[in-house]
């Protein structure tokens, strides 16, 4: 991490001259501009800079969407603030002379724009101050690595590609040597901008690989994900290679996921309200409760793609159901962890959740358990896979979308405007995925239809 005095030593000695100023779009992209190193000193850290509004409109391909309120074209997509959280500051290594500092959106006038998505975590990470709680947080980020290129891997249509490894590499040592020139450049380089790495480790499939970061409150955990996201994919690109954090890469690839592991400590003390001693405390058993009881109709916050549903199959590591057990990965909550390290997992979310989205929902779910008591009901033993009378989480965008659109509790926490922007979001996915032919129905109907 660097200080304002550390960035002005730096740029006056030359050894950094830019600072990319960005913040996270709905997708959970990073979106900003480069910075001139003086610039940004005599500039941007007491006014900010503007970007368009449309920016908080668009789909993936970048094209503006009808529908929101905060921008449009009868408004002319006019501009929005960029305001540097300056406590965000650090160094990119993996860019030469680069420095970063990660952004909040904000209005003419100064007032946060609430369809953000940080904005949209840090209401709820301040509603749980307000309550005397620090949300902790942190997340398990899988991604698939590919011999190819991003410019190859796109002249292939992103179809049969090779991975880096070319069998199940979990937990294996030797096969993930042959990637370590790679994976020790990201922990090197994530160490070096500020993102405290515990270890990285193969995954479940062939080429896949996580990198864990330690626990942090909930919005500097968001931060790092969606740094280290980033940083994944310009550090693969500089070595020839693509990265992929796609829920589902292809329909013979184990899924990626994102384990959102969560707690809550006193906010005075810094210590864990979930326990007390060895034992879970109400606090905790509310905590699951409201996960349990919301998480259906915040789908669309945490599976944010049409992909994301695809990754959700039996016996696939990837939860289909909101269930709960102690150290059982068939679950979508699993009880991990011992005295002051017991937490929640939730194993729900894909590699493509945009962390501030997801944060924000498991956390707003959590804490109306706590302010309303609910209980979580039983414990599910055994085989969640199997077990008939799991509740489901949503199959499918579509069902998401319609479990969004009826949620008074959605209004409610994150606020009507929050609601009707996400509610066009998942809208517009689903329509542009219906309006596309796939090639499922070309290769069988082609010829034989």
């Amino acid at each position: 991490m660097l200080t304002l005095e550390e960035l002005e030593r730096e740029i006056a000695a030359g050894s950094i001259d830019t600072v990319v100023a960005a913040f996270t779009d709905m997708q959970g992209r990073l979106m900003g501009k480069r910075i001139d190193g003086e610039y940004f000193l005599e500039e941007v850290v007491a006014h900010g800079v503007e970007g368009c509004n449309y920016l908080l409109a668009l789909d993936m391909d970048m094209d503006p969407v009808p529908g929101y309120q905060m921008a449009n074209w009868e408004k002319g997509y006019g501009d929005f603030g960029i305001a540097p959280d300056m406590a965000t500051l650090r160094r990119i290594p993996w860019l030469d002379a680069t420095a970063m500092v990660l952004c909040d959106v904000v209005s003419h006038d100064g007032r946060p724009v609430v369809e953000s998505p940080r904005q949209i975590l840090i209401a709820q990470y301040e509603r749980a101050h307000a309550l005397g709680y620090g949300p902790m947080m942190s997340s398990e980020l899988e991604f698939y690595l590919y011999k190819e290129s991003y410019a190859e891997a796109w002249q292939k249509g992103y179809r049969d590609l090779t991975p880096t490894i070319p069998y199940i590499l979990d937990y294996h040592i030797l096969a993930t040597t042959m990637d370590e020139p790679f994976i020790q450049q990201l922990r090197r380089g994530m160490q070096g901008a500020g993102i405290p790495v515990e270890f990285s480790k193969g995954e479940a499939w062939y080429g896949q690989h996580e990198l864990n970061m330690r626990y942090a409150d909930g919005v500097t955990a968001a931060d790092r994900h969606t740094i280290y996201k980033n940083g994944v994919k310009e550090i693969a690109h500089a070595n020839g290679i693509a990265a992929s954090f796609m829920a589902k890469p292809s329909e013979k690839d184990i899924g990626s996921s994102c384990h959102v592991h969560m707690s809550l400590v006193d906010a005075d003390s810094r210590r864990s309200v979930f326990v007390d001693g060895e034992e879970e405390t109400d606090t905790f058993w509310h905590y699951l409760g409201g996960l349990r009881k919301h998480v259906r109709e915040l789908a669309l916050l945490i599976a944010p793609s049409v992909n994301s549903y695809k990754r959700y199959a039996a016996e696939s590591w990837a939860p289909t159901s909101i269930s709960w057990g102690r150290d059982n990965r068939t679950c979508g909550f699993r009880i991990v962890g011992h005295g002051q390290s017991r937490r929640i997992e939730c194993r729900i979310p894909g590699a493509d959740v945009n962390p501030y989205l997801g944060f924000a929902a498991l956390l707003a779910a959590g804490l109306d358990g706590v302010e309303h008591a609910i209980d979580p009901g039983p414990e599910l033993k055994g085989n969640a896979y199997a077990a008939g009378d799991a509740e489901p989480f949503p199959s499918s965008l579509r069902e998401a979308v319609a479990e969004w659109e009826r949620s008074e509790f959605a209004k409610r926490v994150f606020g009507e405007e929050v609601w009707a922007h996400y509610l066009n979001y998942g809208r517009t996915e689903q329509r542009l995925f219906d309006e596309v032919v796939t090639d499922y129905e070309r290769t069988r109907m082609f010829e034989r239809g």
